[in-house]
Parts: C-alpha cells; structure tokens; sequence
C-alpha cells in the first residue's frame, strides 16, 4: 500500500473523552476509507509527554508519524486535522510537512472544521439541534478555546451567524469574551443556561474553566450573576454530522 491517511488532533490527556472524539473521528475516517491505512499524530508535545507518563501510551508527533510512513514504503499522504480552526496549531503542521515533502510523491492536507461559509452553515445546524430549544428564557453558551492566531475572527463570525438563535459562542483566551456574552443574555432576558464545550474534545478546559467550582470558572460566573447552570461535557467529535464535516473536508483532498 503506497497511500495512507493521517488524522491530526491537539490531543488530550483525558481518556474517556479522548476514546469517544478523537478515536471516534478516526475509526469513523477508517471505515470511510477502510483499503488504506490511518495513522495518528498529535501535535502538543505536552500532552503527549503526559500520556507517555500517566498512562504508558506513545502518542507520536508528526515528524515521526512521517517517518515511518517513509520507512514503511507510503508514497502519498493525505493529512485531515481534527482542528477548529486555521489557526497556530494547523500553521505548526504546515511548517512541519515541508520538511518531508521531498521524500513522498505527494502530500496533501484537509482544511480545519471551520474553513468556509458552508462549513459555518452546517456547524451552526447541528449546535442548534443539539443546544438550540432548551426552552423560553433558556440558552446554551458554548466555550471556544480562542486564540491570539488572527483566525481568532472565525469565533466572533460564528457568534455572529447564531445570533438568532438561543446559542451562543464564548472564548476563554480571546474574543469573544465571556463579560460580553453575559450582557446579551442579560439583554434578552434569559435566566437560565446550558454550558458546553465548543472543542473537539471534552477535556481539561471544559473541566477546570468551564464548569468546576473554581473561583474563575464559567459556571461559577454564571452563578454569581444569578443564572441558573446545567453543563454538559460533550466534546465536539462526539457528534456525528462533525465527524461527516471532517471527512467531507477529507474526501476533497482525496478526490
């Protein structure tokens, strides 16, 4: 076999949610594809490096996935990242693949989930029918993890684009921020909501900044102001119309 699939991710140190995100993705990748073989690399080195220690598990990076793709005869690489946005992580595996680019036929790259119009479209479909009719006076905030990458816009466009829904789209490190979603819900009344993690995974931000007890935590914030909260640690993989965006954004690449 000289082609192979290689999905990227951020990574994560929490297995559960790792087991139904990431390896849902894959597996849902692999069954799409189920002649060529899908290899796994992530791209934070800390997380990797948590892994290794907490659980005996080696998670390799992208220069070695590459590696032994070279070793192993592959030819052509096709690479879908499991990212949300273009930003700095998708940019690293960029600037990775050009080192290796001189010793595979051709390698390919899919775009993040959120690249287009249509991808904002479909995204917005499914976190209304999951997240959109809690009830009157009823919302879900959704935490993006943001960035300082100036794809950072691509958050405040989906914001936007929910508008008229009971949605809405937070970041915990950039904009929108968590002060400014709060003075909308204020705005329109809404005494009572729903968190949920806008990441692929559930995993230590949704944990330690969305909901627990911690003085700067989302749902502590909420609460002081009065809101009623229920969360839900519901990473975006879990849901099987983004795992389709994914491999959709693979297929073209493919084609």
């Amino acid at each position: 076999m000289t082609k192979a699939i290689l999905v990227v991710s951020f990574g994560t140190t929490y297995p559960k949610t790792r087991e139904k995100t990431i390896e849902a993705c894959e597996k849902a990748i692999q069954a799409e594809y189920p002649e060529l073989p899908v290899y796994r690399a992530f791209t934070s080195n800390v997380v990797i490096r948590r892994i290794r220690e907490n659980e005996g598990l080696e998670v390799p990076t992208v220069f070695e996935v590459l590696d032994q793709m070279k070793s192993e005869g592959i030819r052509q690489v096709y690479i879908q990242p499991l990212h949300i946005i273009q930003g700095s992580e998708y940019d690293k595996i960029l600037t990775q693949l050009e080192t290796y680019r001189s010793y595979f036929e051709s390698i390919k790259i899919g775009k993040p989930l959120l690249h287009r119009m249509e991808d904002y479209e479909s995204v917005i479909e499914t976190l209304i029918k999951y997240y959109g009719s809690y009830g009157e006076n009823t919302a879900t905030v959704l935490m993006g993890h943001g960035t300082q990458h100036q794809s950072f816009i691509a958050y405040a466009a989906l914001d936007h684009m929910l508008q008229e829904s009971r949605v809405f789209l937070g970041c915990v490190e950039s904009y929108p921020p968590v002060e400014k979603i709060e003075r909308r819900l204020n705005h329109r009344g809404i005494k009572e909501i729903h968190l949920a993690p806008f990441m692929l995974v559930a995993g230590d931000h949704a944990t330690n900044d969305l909901i627990s007890e911690e003085e700067d935590s989302w749902s502590t914030f909420f609460r002081n102001k009065g809101y009623k909260v229920h969360y839900h640690l519901i990473g975006l993989g879990e849901f099987k119309e983004i795992r389709e965006l994914y491999i959709q954004h693979l297929r073209e690449i493919m084609d």
